[in-house]
């Protein structure tokens, strides 16, 4: 999340009170040489880069309670282990304590949250959620915690609590009064609390007596806030109830272990489950570790997370382990019980007995950027217009210096490149390479005297922090994730361009320690902690350091996260680094499930009824906020979650119809069909579902770009689309470089190959396709584009072969031969590659007052016949008619396009478009193909001198509509139809 204090556009501010921890994933990585060559005093060479060890004159660190700015192990025991401090996670404010300088903040770990208190641990099981605001303001739900009971040792009374230890997604809190210990180990998923204790009796205290509905040798099962414990004694041991506490001697033997119930619908359910926990309870967890596997030919992420335990009592294994959504949907093995908990993100399924489960997960793929099939005639003047605008100047001037706005500027430059060089603009793709490396040359050197732009590394902490910081990312250790994320993927960009710049002889180094900063890979790395910034079990990343909030920790900006992710597979891609690249697809597949299903919610499953929103600005630990740091623009708290667009955005279009969901909320929120701030990302977004509206909108509006980006880009990536139509997540292939994208019912297959011989790539689908070293290859209208990519070859210097279709500048008359796709409506009835002679009104008749919708009825009818073409599945039926009804109120006139292949007669394709309503107002309006198909019939084929037939009627309305047709070329405002054919004579 990020959190601006006016040091750059007023519009733009964000993340502060975001913070992220992880504990740990896994990959077995290679550790990149450092320290290569003698450097200046203070400084630590990486390759030709260096960052410094001497903390830049004014800089602030880690800000926390006491002395933990310079000693982070001040609140951990001896026992903890060794290395590097884990932020940024769900327990964070146990060790990183900024509030609360004894005890921690609340700890969400799902189904329980916790506190840290004198006298122990409080435990809750929050079922009830808080819900504030409206459906048209910002408001939030939090599963917020009140403790049920506290966990502890009779007496007990403890200055503060420490960390004893920690695993990937459990930590062990620990108390010491001097007379008395208590050790616990909690975890997410898991619905036990481990106990050890030394200097007194196990005690739960409770604000009153609670409701005991089993007390049988070892075993006691209460009630509280209506929901179901069972406390597990050693063998041999009993529990005593007495007013508003619970207390055993454990027959001397020092653990126990409590657990959590999930709703049950009887007695005997309630007395099944205890028994069936009970039979692993005393399995205490020590721990949990995630590892992963890219199938590349099966296009999967496999992730398996395991369990290890010690048997208190006997020698059995395994545990009880409730799953999120974004888990169970994808479980492996295994068959959960039939109760589930509540959760602040949605019902969590429960494997008993288990020691283990794996997640396969789908990947649809990412891309460098998506393929040039829509850029010719027109459109390419106009993308050309935009990127001679881009390349005006320092493409990096007008931002900040801190590590935030200039991963940013880095971010746009990096677009603007890939787009220039799909179309030939190689003057403008080697600028804003040119940029890039230049700015992270400068700030991938720390040479001595140097303050500003460079990276310092903190020993106490194991992180390295960018100076300027911004956002906390120093005192808080905030956003490292969202702020190298940029880095990341322009020196990716770099690399395929400069091999020898990425290399670890050169700058390549210095990007695999921003990568192990935000989330080291390598496990045997002790620099920095694993995974910091990802929160394994919750499959997403925490923004804040210290996570030091009564709602836990949180993340706003879960596109931000997925950035980093993708950065990770195209760094990874472009330098060979295999093992980079499957960390960036674990991060990316397991991060998409948890926004589609956290922040997104796409099927009503997490968010509590009554919650009336359809998405979130930012998740919490207990719950999630329609809000942003910055602003209560819906405009933003939508689109926080969408930025920055990029080949790595397709995530976002897996669910086209939460995608209008989205948009038209934003609409009704805002008051506004346009948006009024932040066009550019909200249509972007849009046109993941429907590119021809977002498109349209874009040409029609005079808009500000959100400062990561460009008229160019947002053009590019609207008129292409609008060629491609949404993703299909039914196919995939074998290459991390590829998507398939559906228009019409035709697919497009698109594959980026960065290596150095032809790739073959073959999709799940039976298709293949070949792509030359360093290129894109798309079938449909068979585009070639992108640079030189292949690793160990000097830079390019003209890279790209499109053959995307040729710009239409024919002007044949109609009646065979038509030699052009786009045809002119001519009075009185026909469709011609010329225009007219006059602009002229055709009359549309009324609908009577009856609804005509889908029903041609006194239609005008225009035909082209003679036309012989191939048909190009790449693009679809375009048209532009201006109509206009005058004052007559609530008209709305419609259109059928009809194709007949062979000119017999027969039409064997039809398509409808839904009616365009028009204003109450004198002038011309334009109606376009982008108010969508009402419906379609048959298929294309080749036209062999076929025939096109247009019928324009009125579907409602009392009033006629007035058609502007054969108007000449000064006069403009003809109405078109474009075909998607190439069309010849």
């Amino acid at each position: 999340m990020r959190h601006r204090s006016g040091t750059h556009p007023p519009s733009r501010l964000r993340r502060s009170r975001t913070i992220a921890a992880f504990s740990a994933a896994a990959v077995v990585g290679t550790l990149v040489p450092l320290l290569v060559m003698a450097a200046p005093a203070g400084a630590a060479n990486v390759g030709a880069g260096s960052y410094t060890e001497t903390l830049p004159a004014g800089a602030a660190l880690p800000s926390a309670c006491g002395d933990l700015a310079t000693n982070p192990r001040r609140h951990m025991t001896a026992n903890a282990p060794a290395g590097p401090v884990p932020t940024n996670d769900w327990w964070s404010s146990l060790v990183y304590k900024r509030l609360d300088c004894s005890f921690s903040d609340n700890l969400m770990a799902h189904p329980f949250s916790f506190d840290t208190v004198a006298g122990g641990l409080g435990v809750d099981y929050s079922t009830t959620p808080t819900i504030t605001g409206t459906p048209t303001t910002v408001g939030e739900y939090h599963f917020q915690y009140g403790a049920d009971f506290t966990l502890g040792v009779t007496g007990l009374n403890a200055a503060t609590s420490q960390v004893d230890g920690w695993t990937d997604w459990t930590v062990s809190p620990y108390w010491n009064d001097g007379s008395r210990t208590l050790r616990t180990t909690i975890g997410h998923g898991s619905p036990f609390v481990y106990a050890r204790v030394t200097g007194g009796d196990a005690r739960l205290s409770f604000g009153s007596a609670p409701s005991v509905w089993l007390n049988s040798g070892s075993r006691v099962g209460f009630r509280v806030d209506g929901h179901d414990y069972v406390a597990y004694a050693p063998s041999g041991a009993s529990w005593s109830v007495s007013g508003s506490a619970i207390t055993s001697t454990l027959a001397g033997r020092g653990y126990f272990t409590v657990a959590v119930l999930p709703g049950t619908s009887s007695d005997s359910a309630r007395a099944s489950l205890a028994d069936s926990y009970g039979q692993v309870a005393h399995n205490h967890i020590t721990g949990t570790k995630v590892t992963w596997n890219y199938d590349e030919s099966a296009s999967m992420v496999r992730s398996t997370y395991a369990f290890t335990t010690q048997a208190m009592e006997g020698s059995g294994s395994g545990t009880v382990v409730a799953l999120y959504p974004h888990q169970w949907q994808a479980l492996g093995g295994g068959s959960p019980i039939a109760q589930t908990y509540i959760s602040p993100r949605g019902p969590m399924k429960i494997l008993v007995g288990t020691s283990s489960f794996t997640t396969n997960m789908r990947y649809n793929g990412v891309l460098p950027e998506v393929p040039a099939v829509g850029i010719t005639g027109g459109d390419l003047t106009t993308l050309n217009g935009f990127l001679d605008q881009a390349a005006q100047g320092d493409p990096l001037a007008g931002f900040n210096n801190d590590t935030y706005w200039t991963g940013k500027g880095l971010g746009r430059a990096a677009r603007i490149a890939e787009i220039a060089d799909q179309i030939n603009r190689t003057d403008v793709r080697d600028k804003m390479l040119a940029a890039i490396k230049s700015r992270l040359t400068d700030w991938f050197t720390a040479s001595q005297g140097k303050s500003q732009k460079l990276f310092y590394y903190d020993r106490n902490w194991g992180t390295l922090i960018g100076y300027p910081a911004s956002y906390g990312s120093d005192t808080d250790l905030n956003d490292h994730h969202f702020h190298y994320g940029y880095y990341i993927a322009a020196a990716a960009t770099l690399a395929k361009f400069d091999p020898t710049w990425a290399s670890n002889a050169q700058y390549g180094g210095m990007v695999d320690l921003l990568i192990r900063d935000a989330n080291n890979y390598d496990r045997g790395d002790n620099r920095f902690p694993f995974l910091r910034d990802f929160d394994i079990f919750a499959g997403h990343d925490w923004a804040s350091g210290h996570g030091a909030f009564f709602a836990g920790n949180n993340q706003e900006s879960s596109s931000e996260g997925q950035n980093f992710a993708n950065a990770l597979i195209q760094w990874g891609q472009a330098t060979g680094n295999t093992t980079i690249r499957d960390a960036g697809l674990y991060l990316y597949t397991t991060q998409a499930s948890a926004i589609q299903n956290y922040w997104f919610d796409p099927n009503d499953q997490v968010f509590p009824a009554g919650f009336e929103h359809s998405t979130v600005g930012m998740v919490w630990g207990d719950g999630g906020a329609y809000a942003t740091w910055f602003t209560a623009d819906p405009e933003k708290i939508h689109g926080i979650n969408m930025l920055p667009i990029t080949g790595g955005s397709l995530y976002m279009g897996h669910n086209p119809a939460y995608i209008d969901r989205n948009v038209q909320e934003i609409q009704r929120n805002s008051g506004s069909t346009t948006p009024r701030s932040w066009a550019d990302i909200i249509w972007s977004f849009q046109a993941l579902s429907n590119a021809d509206a977002a498109l349209a909108a874009f040409r029609s509006t005079n808009y500000v770009p959100e400062e990561g980006e460009s008229k160019a880009h947002t053009f590019h990536w609207l008129r292409n689309l609008a060629s491609l139509g949404r993703v299909d997540t039914s196919v995939t292939a074998n290459t991390p470089l590829h998507a398939v994208f559906t228009k019409n019912g035709a697919k497009t297959y698109v594959a980026t190959n960065l290596g150095r011989t032809d790739l073959t790539v073959r999709f799940s689908d039976g298709r293949t396709l070949v792509v030359a070293p360093g290129k894109t290859a798309t079938t449909g209208a068979h585009t070639w584009s992108g640079g030189n990519a292949v690793p160990g070859n000097p830079p390019t210097t003209t890279t790209t072969t499109t053959t995307t279709r040729p710009p239409t500048t024919t002007t044949t008359t109609t009646q065979p031969p038509v030699t052009t796709s786009v045809l002119k409506l001519i009075s009185p009835g026909t469709l011609s590659a010329t225009n007219g002679t006059g602009a002229r009104q055709d009359t549309i008749a009324s609908a009577g007052g009856v609804n005509r919708d889908g029903t041609p009825t006194n239609a005008r009818v225009y035909t082209a016949c003679g036309i012989t073409g191939t048909y190009d599945a790449s693009k679809s039926t375009r048209f532009a008619l201006h109509v206009d009804s005058g004052t007559s109120v609530a008209n709305g006139v419609q259109v059928r396009v009809s194709y007949d292949t062979t000119g017999s007669g027969s039409y064997s394709r039809t398509e409808t478009y839904r009616y365009f309503a028009t204003d109450p107002v004198s002038g011309w309006e334009n109606y376009t193909q982008a108010a969508g198909l009402r419906s379609q019939t048959g298929g294309f084929a080749n036209l062999n001198r076929g025939c096109v037939k247009v019928e324009v009627w009125s579907a409602i309305g009392n009033g006629t509509t007035n058609l502007r047709t054969s108007a000449t070329a000064a006069e403009g405002s003809q109405s078109t139809v474009e075909i998607p054919f190439t069309v010849r004579g």
